[in-house]
């Protein structure tokens, strides 16, 4: 999921998605905006990849890599954080 710092925000100056941050932005392409959208803090990576294949009749090995590497990215650039459970 996105930390707190960071927002998905359509930008209607740009026509596209982008998430904001402070002093930076990133504007994924369509397929991340897709992804992001789904990294709501209650889907895991594999149901994330699950729902992908079956929307393009896609191998789920071949989904998983790119979903993978393309969380891992963002996660190193710290435009994504681990959603961990609430304690209670």
């Amino acid at each position: 999921m996105l930390p707190r710092h960071a927002k998905l925000k359509f930008d209607e100056t740009r026509q596209r998605w982008v998430i904001l941050a402070p002093e930076r932005v990133l504007a994924p392409d369509d397929i991340a905006v897709e992804i992001l959208q789904l990294c709501d803090g209650q889907r895991g990576v594999a149901q994330i990849v699950d729902q992908l294949a079956a929307k393009y009749a896609a191998p789920r090995d071949a989904i998983g890599t790119d979903v993978i590497a393309m969380l891992q990215d963002l996660a190193d650039k710290g435009f994504l954080t681990e959603a961990r459970e609430k304690d209670t």
